[in-house]
């Protein structure tokens, strides 16, 4: 019988399909498994290499293939497209992803620890939290600007809104403030929580000390430090830290050909809380620059000098990423650079 070495499992809830090849990518066998026989079989089979999509419970099975002695590869969902033949269906995927995964030049995801899935739950909460948040503040803004009240935008400028809902002699009708006053009731529940996690966060930050060291960068703080911490795969995985910062989406996108290089907007791959973060921590650092002002002959003063200012945060944010990436693989702390005379 011919020797596997390579399994690519399409996962799913209930049904999961596996694709079994050799080494030479002759097919050995195309089965379905139910979830409560996943295991059962992995056991059962030579130890070889299990492909997986990096997608929902990919993490969850990674662990599990891996204590059967497996070596277990999670794929990105774009490097196993192109391997698909014409019609997409639950084999077609598996034998996809176990073809991928024998490309010599494939490129895998790390596979997470329930420890850095954990620490991860309480930034997607929050951006649950958040977007929960937004919504209510845009129904509060529709529905009053029916009345012809406004208000500046961003979260800090709702209290005014609220103050009308609730004011009895304003232009708010009583029929409409009961149920405005509803959606505040909730608003103030979202922001409790909100600040919770947040407060959670920043003990976190505390506590570890890479985040600590972390922190010491400008333009990272409790929030971006535990992001990084949390999110980040191990910086092992990435040669340099232009890698990183290209993993988070932080470098242009490439269109050259001819011997003619183009680049293009920033690429948005990787983490986006990420990078969200590090561009709303470096846009900090670039209103404090602009205001405060910053020594002569800084890379920063010099950006600022010759460049509008949303390209400026976004190099910034590249940056920082970088930086980070540098102190969490050499275990150092952030030291100033010196300025240029």
């Amino acid at each position: 019988m011919t020797e596997i070495t390579t399994i690519g499992l399409d996962l799913a809830k209930n049904v999961f399909q596996a694709h079994g090849a050799s080494a030479s990518g002759v097919v050995v066998f195309r089965k379905k498994l139910r979830r409560d026989r996943m295991l059962t079989f992995f056991a059962a089979q030579p130890r070889c290499l299990v492909a997986m999509e990096a997608c929902a419970s990919a993490h969850y099975w990674a662990r599990e293939l891996a204590g059967l002695g497996h070596e277990v590869r999670l794929i990105a969902p774009a490097y196993v497209k192109p391997f698909v033949k014409r019609q997409k269906n639950d084999a077609a995927d598996a034998e996809a992803i176990c073809e991928a995964a024998q490309r010599p030049t494939m490129r895998f995801v790390a596979v997470k620890s329930e420890a850095k899935q954990a620490l991860a739950a309480v930034f997607r909460a929050r951006d649950l939290l958040v977007g929960q948040r937004t919504q209510l503040i845009n129904a509060l803004r529709g529905h009053l600007g029916e009345y012809g009240i406004v208000a500046p935008q961003g979260p800090s400028h709702v209290d005014r809104l609220i103050a009308e809902i609730e004011d009895t002699n304003s232009v708010v009708p009583g029929s409409a403030r009961s149920c405005l006053q509803l959606l505040v009731d909730t608003l103030r529940a979202l922001r409790d929580r909100i600040d919770h996690l947040d407060a959670e966060i920043a003990t976190r930050a505390k506590q570890d000390e890479g985040a600590r060291r972390l922190m010491g960068i400008p333009g990272i703080g409790p929030m971006i430090a535990t992001a990084l911490q949390a999110l980040a795969p191990p910086a092992e995985t990435f040669r340099s830290g232009r890698d990183f910062a290209a993993w988070v989406g932080l470098t242009p996108r490439r269109k050259s050909t001819g011997g003619k290089a183009r680049l293009g907007r920033t690429s948005r791959m990787g983490e986006r809380t990420l990078r969200r973060l590090l561009i709303i921590g470096a846009s900090g650092v670039v209103r404090w620059a602009k205001r405060k002002g910053v020594p002569q002959g800084t890379w920063l003063s010099g950006m600022l000098g010759r460049k509008p200012p949303m390209l400026v945060i976004v190099a910034l944010a590249n940056k920082i990423a970088r930086v980070a990436w540098a102190l969490i693989a050499k275990g150092e702390s952030y030291r100033t650079p010196a300025v240029a005379v």
